[in-house]
């Protein structure tokens, strides 16, 4: 049903069924197609209370019907991620859209979620389907395994799936070997087995010195 037109276009081809995405990243479709905008982003109250907690404030639209849609956001490159009864971890703000067999929902991520302005929650997907992410450049998938984890720079991490922990390596930067300090005092280290989508861009931080 997901389908990649060019690195920045997606297409959805639909047989009745529903898709949920961004607000206003729909460019263009052809047939018969509903919409209805969905507040929060998340499943149920809890997901709409979090985001409003955390000053999010993600906007999803539901779009069902019988035809093709074309989503894009802001030229983004998209990327096409299958589940099979995994969870997916995501950046609210790299989150395009979702099929019908998926559920999304919020998760807290503490410390990460905090330093970046983007609250202390992140969207998790989870269930059986596809989802569209976005990255700024081309995404990095990079495998992290128990013999190998993995550093990553919090400005540049998009998403993660797989069975990983999560934790927080604060007072070193990647610019700070460097003598380049960017006032973001810490890296996100992932052990387990699993993925990590990183993007070539990093997004504005409003770390400080953690």
């Amino acid at each position: 049903m997901f389908r990649l037109q060019g690195s920045k276009v997606l297409a959805v081809d639909m047989t009745g069924d529903t898709v949920k995405a961004k607000n206003g990243s729909m460019v263009a479709y052809d047939g018969q197609m509903a919409f209805k905008k969905l507040t929060g982003g998340g499943e149920g109250l809890r997901g709409m209370v979090t985001r409003r907690l955390t000053g999010e404030q993600m906007t999803v639209m539901e779009v069902k019907g019988h035809g093709t849609c074309w989503f894009a956001d802001r030229a983004a490159e998209i990327n096409l991620v299958t589940l099979q009864g995994d969870k997916l971890y995501v950046e609210s703000s790299n989150l395009l859209a979702t099929d019908a067999g998926l559920r999304t929902g919020t998760t807290f991520t503490g410390l990460r979620g905090a330093s970046q302005g983007n609250g202390l929650f992140t969207t998790m997907v989870e269930g059986h389907g596809q989802a569209a992410i976005t990255s700024d450049g081309p995404a990095v998938v990079l495998r992290v395994s128990p013999q190998y984890p993995l550093s990553v720079d919090p400005g540049a991490y998009v998403a993660h799936q797989g069975n990983l922990r999560q934790s927080f390596q604060s007072g070193v930067t990647f610019r700070t070997f460097l003598g380049e300090g960017g006032g973001e005092a810490f890296q996100i280290r992932f052990e387990g087995d699993g993925l990590v989508y990183v993007q070539p861009s990093e997004r504005n931080t409003i770390a400080g010195d953690v």
